[in-house]
Parts: C-alpha cells; sequence; structure tokens
C-alpha cells in the first residue's frame, strides 16, 4: 500500500487541475478519430474502384474489375437525369413510322432534357399551326402573311405546306417539321389558300386540333377569277381566252362551274363545309379589297383575333403607287422598304364588259348568302 500511494496520490493531483484534464479528453478524442479514418482508408481500398469506359454512348462509369453490385449495375443502366437519351439520333426531316416509334418510346421513359430546356436557350421548339390561312386563292394571302410577320408573336412558313391536301399522308411529324421554333407566347401560323376549296380539308384539321384559329381572304369573286386566269396566262400562254373558258355555252350563257377559277369564287358552297366542323367564331374573313384599302384596320382584326396586342398599325405601311398596294416600310428581319414580288400586281388583260356582268349576275345569289352566313356586307355587289 505504501508503495502504490504515491502512483494515486499524484493520478489525484492530476484529475484535480481542470486543465490537464480536458488535455487528457482531447488526446483521447485524436487517438479515436485517427483509428476510425485509418480504418475506413482500408475498407474502401478493397472496394471495386470506378473508372470511366468508352461505350458507344460516350463515356460511362464502369467498375475497375471484372465484379460489380446489382446495385451498381442498375444504377449504372438507368439513364442519368442530364443525360440526352436522343443525342445519338440524326433525326431525318421525314421520318419513318418505325423510326417515330422509337423515339417516342425513349421519351416515354426519360424526359428530353432538350426540349425542357429550349425555352431557357431562346432556340424554342417547333409546334403544330394554332392558326390557319385556309384561303383563298389571288385573295391576298400572300400579303396578309408578310404583313403578320412583322409582329413579333408570330412565326410563320414561308413556302404553303398543302398539308391538309396533297401531304397528309405524311403525318403530323412531318407537318411540325416544316414549322418554324417559337416561344411561349408567340403563334405559329401557316397559309395554303387551296385549303379553302379542298372538301377533306376542315375534318383533318379539325382532328389536328379543334381550337385551330383560320382565316379566309376572300375578294370581289369576279375580279378574283380574272386574277386567277392572269396568273396561269402568264405560265401558259396559249391557254384559251377568258370568255371561252367562262362559259359552257356562250350562246345560252351558261356559266362552266367546273372551273376552277369560277369555282372557287362560289364562297358560300364551300364555307357550308368548313361549319361542319368548326364554329363561324373560329373562322375570320378578311377583305382582300379593305387589305389594300386600309391594311392597318385589317391587320388589327386579325391581331384581335389571334389574341395579340395591336402593334402592326398605320405606321407600318406605305403605298406603291405603281403596283396600287400597300408595302411594309420594313420587312421581317430587315430595316428595308418591302413589296410582293413581280408575280403580285399584274396587269388584268382586257375582258368583254357583257361576259363581266353575266358573272356578276351568276355570283350575286351565292353573294347573299355568303353576307348572311358571314354576318358581313363585302359590297361586292
Amino acid at each position: 500500500m505504501e508503495y502504490y500511494s504515491p502512483v494515486f496520490h499524484s493520478l489525484y493531483a492530476f484529475w484535480s487541475s481542470p486543465v490537464k484534464k480536458k488535455l487528457l479528453l482531447l488526446s483521447i478524442m485524436f487517438v479515436v478519430w485517427v483509428y476510425m479514418l485509418y480504418s475506413c482508408v482500408g475498407y474502401c481500398s478493397t472496394m471495386p474502384g470506378l473508372v470511366m469506359v468508352d461505350t458507344p454512348r460516350g463515356k460511362e462509369t464502369a467498375p475497375a474489375t471484372g465484379r460489380r453490385s446489382d446495385l451498381v449495375s442498375r444504377l449504372l443502366a438507368k439513364p442519368q437525369p442530364w443525360e440526352d437519351v436522343e443525342s445519338d439520333y440524326e433525326e431525318p426531316s421525314i421520318r419513318t413510322a418505325a423510326s417515330r416509334d422509337l423515339l417516342d418510346a425513349d421519351r416515354d421513359r426519360v424526359p428530353d432534357p432538350s426540349a425542357m430546356s429550349s425555352f431557357s436557350n431562346g432556340s424554342g421548339s417547333k409546334k403544330l399551326p394554332q392558326a390557319i390561312i385556309i384561303g383563298v386563292k389571288k385573295g391576298g394571302t400572300r400579303a396578309l402573311l408578310e404583313f403578320l410577320r412583322v409582329h413579333p408573336d408570330i412565326r410563320a412558313v414561308g413556302a404553303e405546306p398543302h398539308f391538309f391536301d396533297r401531304n397528309y399522308e405524311n403525318g403530323l411529324e412531318w407537318y411540325r417539321d416544316l414549322m418554324p421554333k417559337t416561344l411561349e407566347g408567340q403563334i405559329t401560323m401557316e397559309k395554303t389558300p387551296s385549303y379553302f376549296v379542298t372538301r377533306e380539308a376542315p375534318a383533318r384539321i379539325s382532328a389536328m386540333s379543334r381550337d385551330t384559329k383560320l382565316i379566309v381572304v376572300v375578294r370581289d369573286p369576279v375580279t378574283r377569277a380574272i386574277s386567277d386566269y392572269t396568273q396561269t396566262l402568264s405560265k401558259k400562254p396559249d391557254i384559251p381566252s377568258f370568255e371561252s373558258l367562262t362559259f359552257k355555252n356562250r350562246t345560252t350563257g351558261l356559266i362552266d362551274t367546273s372551273w376552277s377559277a369560277i369555282q372557287i369564287g362560289i364562297y358560300a358552297k364551300h364555307l357550308d363545309n368548313w361549319l361542319q366542323y368548326f364554329p363561324m367564331d373560329q373562322i375570320l374573313f378578311v377583305s382582300g379589297e379593305r387589305l389594300i384599302s386600309d391594311p392597318a384596320g385589317e391587320l388589327g382584326r386579325v391581331q384581335d383575333f389571334l389574341g395579340l396586342k395591336r402593334i402592326i398599325t398605320d405606321k407600318h405601311f406605305y403605298f406603291n403607287q405603281t403596283k396600287g398596294f400597300p408595302c411594309l416600310k420594313k420587312a421581317e428581319g430587315s430595316s428595308k422598304p418591302h413589296c410582293l414580288g413581280k408575280t403580285k400586281g399584274r396587269t388584268h388583260p382586257n375582258i368583254d364588259p357583257e361576259v363581266v356582268q353575266r358573272l356578276r349576275d351568276f355570283y350575286r345569289p351565292f353573294n347573299m348568302k355568303f353576307y348572311q352566313m358571314t354576318g358581313h356586307n363585302f359590297g361586292w355587289d
């Protein structure tokens, strides 16, 4: 007991000092931490390392050893949220049905990050048109489209797609691919004047979207027919005269309604077909005559119909005395004035006044019905 008493005395003296007691506790904690760190490093060194391996889809993470756990396998097999699962595809402009099915299946499995970020990077995305100028030929559809393209919230296809009359078998994906990219809040448009007189077009557009807004530019059917003939004459100078094409029998005065130049102007007949699929409030009729005399006024109606702010106003137009119709002071994407091409505003041939009057008499009842259907008198009689 006498031997151990100095030792116990020293230990008691050590523990009785607060400073020395804290130093001892810190030393013990440090030793334990070093031991745990060493143990962890030793354990991790026995696990298979992960390396980057080149694969057909790019670089993937894979184990350095031949073995890997089922959990790791499942994680590596699943596409990561930031991986573009379609990045390997070179999509053709016209997709086959099989390729569309494959791409659609991929989209169902993993969200396409390129589509989700399309607005954030400013590129936009292609959409089916929300509004279509469906007619009529030689009514002023090209002028209307060019004027509308000045609006920042309208994006339109320049060429006529002719999807719902000539290319319907190509499918909606083909049609969508023709459209320009739009940002949120912008409207996609196209114009194909022959839709108005195509029997299948209303049902086909309705099948795409019943909410599609339709715009029809109409013009005095007699003047329209002469303009139609003038266009054909410029391409085929050897065609028969306007008078001979107008009548089945000149003596009896029977009009040949099978001639497309005459048939297109029977607006009431064609409108009947469209009203089987679309309500009247989804169809806007633009006056081709007012589009020349008051372009800003007609464009104001169109902008209202599309639910857009009235941005296109009088300040955007000037009247070209040579051509006889308004032109844009600044076209889309340009700081220079812009008029429609030389194919617009052709000089009409002289037509026998008696033939013109016969045509006016022929169209009058159809015009009256058209006025009643639309609730607007266009003043052609």
